[in-house]
């Protein structure tokens, strides 16, 4: 998932019997299934739980444009090239359109980076990890995208009428960006023992993240109830995972490829796969700024934001010109 560690109200979930009637109602209409829209009433804590929901959301598939487009001269054909730049370009929009989201709540886009670059504000720890090879592009689009996919399809039913609006066209680019990734995987997985090599290394890496990506286990994730009783969060990180477990082990069998993970196997009574828990000591480590490429993304990002001020400063002026002419001819 893209939004990790999303702390709701802190309080527990209340009875119908213990809210106000104003709270009654819209819990009401959310279990009945209707969307909320921006100007309608809705609790102080579900409006703050969204915004660092799809705040989170917005800044990593912002975040996740750089180790990507660190590789887009160095794709191995043109063709490549091309395609990995289209990616880069759907994740631009996709922030976009989750940053539009938000901003229907009541923060500003502004506010939105400066929670990002004080640290106030997370993205996904996966985009803290760095892209060594050129498999490691197959990886992020089959294992990172995949992940995101388990998490985001549901999130079309979300409460929140802009979010799960915004999702149907996000999830869809989503997973032509799975496919493109496993298509790479693919490739390489047929081709030299060297980039067989490459393969297997990058499935290595990033096999422990992505499971990561799912935010920490049920037992330890205790802001989970109230996000999923207001809809904003439609299955638990467990169950997600698994099911990320579930679909992505054969594919790895297909490629030929071995999941990092002596504990694999498949549990005759469940059907399910059984697998080790990822590092979670690691994973606090990497969303408290400690990972291997927290600092560079960060200033990656805060170098974006002071380079282009001249840009904003250029079109406030031209806005205000413009509105100054058409007073001034009424």
């Amino acid at each position: 998932m893209y939004a990790q560690q999303i702390k709701s109200t802190g309080k527990g979930v209340q009875s119908l019997a213990d809210m106000t009637p104003e709270e009654r109602a819209f819990q009401e209409r959310i279990d009945r299934g209707e969307k909320i829209e921006p100007k309608e009433w809705m609790p102080d804590g579900y409006r703050k739980n969204l915004i660092r929901q799809i705040g989170q959301h917005a800044h990593s598939e912002i975040v996740g444009q750089l180790p990507e487009g660190n590789w887009i001269t160095r794709a191995p054909t043109l063709e490549r090239k091309a395609n990995l730049l289209a990616k880069v370009q759907d994740e631009a929009g996709h922030g976009l359109y989750l940053y539009c989201a938000a901003e229907t709540l009541g923060v500003s886009r502004d506010e939105l980076f400066e929670m990002l670059h004080s640290g106030k504000m997370k993205y996904s720890s996966i985009f803290n990890y760095p892209t060594l090879t050129w498999a490691d592009m197959g990886a992020v689009g089959w294992l990172v995208d995949g992940a995101a996919i388990m998490n985001q399809v549901p999130l079309q039913r979300t409460s929140f009428g802009p979010y799960a609006r915004a999702m149907v066209r996000i999830c869809k680019e989503e997973s032509f960006h799975q496919r493109q990734g496993f298509q790479i995987m693919m490739v390489m997985a047929q081709g030299s023992v060297d980039q067989i090599r490459m393969a297997q290394d990058a499935l290595n890496r990033f096999w422990g993240p992505a499971l990561m990506m799912f935010g920490p286990s049920d037992k330890d994730s205790v802001h989970s109830a109230q996000s999923m009783a207001w809809k904003i969060k439609m299955n638990t990180n467990d169950e997600l995972r698994q099911k990320f477990v579930d679909e992505t082990v054969p594919q790895a069998e297909y490629l030929g490829l071995k999941v990092p993970d002596e504990n694999l196997k498949l549990n005759e009574e469940t059907g399910h796969y059984d697998f080790s828990q990822p590092d979670w000591d690691e994973f606090y480590d990497v969303l408290n700024g400690n990972g291997p490429c927290n600092h560079e993304r960060l200033e990656a990002r805060k170098d974006a934001w002071a380079e282009g001020a001249w840009v904003r400063d250029a079109m406030m002026a031209h806005s205000e010109k413009k509105a100054a002419r058409k007073q001034a001819a009424e």
